[in-house]
C-alpha cells in the first residue's frame, strides 16, 4: 500500500537527515540552449536559426555571476545542451572568436570566474567524457547529469529519446561510472511521467544506487516531474500524476542508500508537504535571480514562503553548498578553501 511505502519512506529518511531540509541558493546560467539531442518533450533546446537560440558571452556570464553574488547566491549552476559543438559549426566559431578550442574549455574559464567572485560551480554540461569530467573537477565542487530513464524502450522510433543519441541509457550509465572512478560527487535523477513504467523508474534507481555502491560518489537523485511545454511533441501529453510522483520520490527513499539525498524540486510541485510526506530531504537549487530555464513557466516559491511550509510540517529549512557535506572530501583540494569561506559568509 501507499501509505506503508510512505510511512517506510520517512522513516528511513528521518533515521539520517532528522527534520532538517535543505536547498541551494544558486544562480542558474544557461550557457547556451544549442543542442544535438532532440527530446519530444524539451522547451530549452535550440538549433542555431531557431527563435531564441542563444550562447552566453563572457560579458553576460561575468554580470549574472555579480548580480548572483550581490543577492547572496552559493551556487553557480552552469548548465547547456549536449554537444553543440558536435552538431553546429557556427557554435564552434564563436567560442573560437572568444578564444576558447571547446565548451569544456569555455566552463573551465566561467568555471574560474565564478569561483574569483566567491560561488561555487555546479556544471551539468551534458554528456562529458571521463577526461572532460576530469578537466572541469578542479573547478567544480561537484558535476551533473540526469539519467532521466534506464530504459531502451524510450528510444524506440515514436518514443521521446528516439532522436537523442546522447539520452541513450548506456551513454548516460557510462559517465556515471566515469565519474565514479574520478571521484567526483555527482548529481543525477529520473524523470517521471514521459512514458516509463514503475518498474522501469525501479530500474534505473536501481542502477543509480549500484553505480553509487562501487565508487560511493552519487550524493543526490533528483526526481522531476515531466511538465509540458508548449510548441514541443508533447505538448498535449499530460503532465506527471502526483501519485506517480510521489510513489516515485518513496521508491527511491527506499532504494537509494541512505547516505544519498532525494531531491524533488518545489516549483515542479503542487503541494511541499506531500514532498515531505513522501520522503524528500532536500529541495534542489532556488534562485533569486534567474528562473528555471528549463521549465519558465514554473517559478521558484520564495524561499521565505517554503521556510513557512516547511515549518508548519515540522522541518528546517536550510540552505547548503553545491556538494553535500558528506562528499566534500571528493571535492578537489584547491576548492576546500573556496567551500569554507562560503560557509563562513
Amino acid at each position: 500500500m501507499s501509505a506503508d511505502l510512505f510511512a517506510a519512506a520517512r522513516a528511513k529518511r528521518d533515521r539520517r537527515w532528522g527534520r532538517r531540509i535543505t536547498y541551494s541558493p544558486k544562480v542558474f546560467l544557461p550557457v547556451t540552449n544549442l543542442c544535438r539531442n532532440v527530446c519530444d518533450y524539451c522547451a530549452f533546446r535550440r538549433s542555431p536559426k531557431d527563435p531564441g537560440a542563444h550562447t552566453m558571452s563572457p560579458d553576460e556570464i561575468d554580470a549574472q555571476l555579480a548580480r548572483a553574488r550581490a543577492l547572496g547566491c552559493v551556487e553557480a549552476l552552469l548548465c547547456l545542451g549536449d554537444r553543440p559543438e558536435a552538431g553546429f559549426a557556427g557554435y564552434r566559431r564563436l567560442l573560437a572568436s572568444w578564444g576558447h578550442a571547446s565548451t569544456v574549455d569555455y566552463l573551465v574559464a566561467a568555471s574560474q570566474r565564478a569561483l574569483a567572485l566567491g560561488l561555487i560551480p555546479h556544471t551539468n554540461a551534458g554528456v562529458l567524457t571521463r577526461e572532460e569530467m576530469a578537466a572541469l573537477a578542479p573547478y567544480n565542487a561537484s558535476l551533473g547529469l540526469m539519467l532521466e530513464s534506464a530504459s531502451e524502450r524510450l528510444c524506440a522510433p515514436g518514443m521521446p529519446h528516439h532522436r537523442a543519441p546522447d539520452k541513450r541509457p548506456a551513454v548516460r550509465l557510462q559517465m556515471l561510472e566515469d565519474a565514479g572512478a574520478l571521484g567526483v560527487a555527482f548529481t543525477t535523477g529520473i524523470l517521471v511521467g514521459i512514458g516509463e513504467t514503475e518498474e522501469e523508474r525501479i530500474a534505473a534507481l536501481e542502477a543509480i544506487r549500484d553505480s553509487h555502491r562501487r565508487w560511493g560518489h552519487i550524493q543526490e537523485v533528483i526526481v522531476q516531474p515531466f511538465r509540458p511545454h508548449a510548441s514541443t511533441p508533447m505538448a498535449d501529453a499530460p503532465p506527471a500524476p502526483d501519485d506517480e510522483l510521489l510513489r516515485a520520490i518513496a521508491l527511491a527513499r527506499l532504494i537509494l542508500d541512505e547516505d544519498v539525498t532525494v531531491q524533488a524540486p518545489p516549483n515542479l510541485a503542487e503541494d511541499v508537504e506531500l514532498l515531505l510526506d513522501a520522503g524528500i530531504n532536500d529541495l534542489g537549487g532556488i534562485s533569486p535571480l534567474t528562473p528555471d530555464f528549463i521549465n519558465l513557466e514554473h517559478a521558484w516559491p520564495h524561499v521565505d514562503w517554503l521556510a513557512g511550509r516547511c515549518e508548519r510540517a515540522g522541518f528546517e529549512l536550510r540552505p547548503r553548498l553545491p556538494v553535500h557535506a558528506a562528499f566534500e572530501h571528493l571535492v578537489a583540494p584547491g576548492l576546500r578553501p573556496y567551500l569554507d569561506a562560503a560557509r563562513a559568509a
